[in-house]
């Protein structure tokens, strides 16, 4: 591939939903800011004729070949392909589950969509996501309790994709805005299980993102919304706030959504070992 390529073809193939080789592609594409994957995706090949239009694609569009199948025998096929058209391939948890297994002294068993079975972990994700978007932006306050995460920030801070991430792991959790003038809900203050944590931005950046989210949904100059001044003092207010509280602050302003969540994570997790 030359210096001056900057889009490649990126086939991504799996017997089972694909989320776990688009996982991992994605972080793997990210380490070169300088290019830029065109995916093919290709989830639940698990016939010969599917496989067939797969293969013919990457002929077609030639690049790197990523893949999670456990049908050895739709595997076997897939790899000959590879070869035959020349392409790179790798299976992305080859090494990792060869590692485990030597650990652990046992074979994997290669079953099709195990990430995804139907076990009391997928219904606590399902469960925690119905909680994130009924406790989103304030709503619902009464049952607060049974949140294992409340988020509490200034307007674009990422509250709700971030508790929505959260609840994609299996952690309930709701998100409430702070507003300089209006009191945050009084519940808030009564919560004894869950981490409450509080959410905090750049100024500068703040501003920017806001401006720009206004003129998206054309609202016109937005007064204090935008004004660095007003916008400062909120901060200020903001971190005063969950600093009396005692609530663990995160400035979110270099940090993306899935970090935020993993540093959520974290603290939530060290704050379960400390009760155990």
């Amino acid at each position: 591939m030359s210096d001056q390529t900057s889009i490649f073809h990126l086939h991504l193939v799996s017997d089972s939903t694909g989320e776990t080789v688009d996982g991992v592609a994605r972080a793997c594409v990210a380490q070169f800011p300088d290019v830029q994957a065109h995916e093919h995706v290709w989830p639940l090949i698990r016939t010969d004729a599917q496989l067939a239009r797969v293969l013919a694609d990457i002929e077609r569009h030639p690049g790197i070949v990523l893949y999670t199948v456990f049908n050895s025998e739709i595997r076997r096929k897939l790899e000959e392909g590879c070869r035959r058209i020349q392409v790179p391939h790798s299976h992305v948890l080859d090494t990792t589950i060869t590692m485990m297994a030597g650990y652990l002294g046992q074979q994997s068993r290669g079953r099709i969509g195990a990430l995804h079975k139907m076990d009391e972990d997928y219904f606590n994700r399902i469960e925690a996501i119905d909680y994130a978007l009924s406790h989103d932006d304030g709503q619902a306050t009464w049952d607060l309790e049974d949140a294992d995460v409340v988020i509490v920030g200034v307007s674009r801070t990422s509250k709700t994709p971030t508790s929505v991430y959260l609840a994609n792991r299996g952690i309930k959790t709701a998100n409430i805005p702070f507003v300089p003038g209006c009191p945050v809900p009084p519940e808030l203050d009564q919560l004894k299980k869950p981490l409450v944590i509080g959410l905090i931005k750049d100024v500068d950046q703040l501003v920017s993102i806001r401006k720009n989210r206004l003129r998206q949904i054309e609202r016109g100059e937005g007064g204090d919304y935008v004004d660095p001044v007003a916008v400062r003092a909120e901060v200020f207010q903001a971190r005063r706030y969950f600093t009396e509280r005692n609530w663990k602050i995160i400035n979110v302003t270099r940090r993306s959504i899935e970090e935020t969540a993993a540093m959520i994570m974290a603290i939530l997790n060290d704050r379960r070992e400390e009760n155990e």
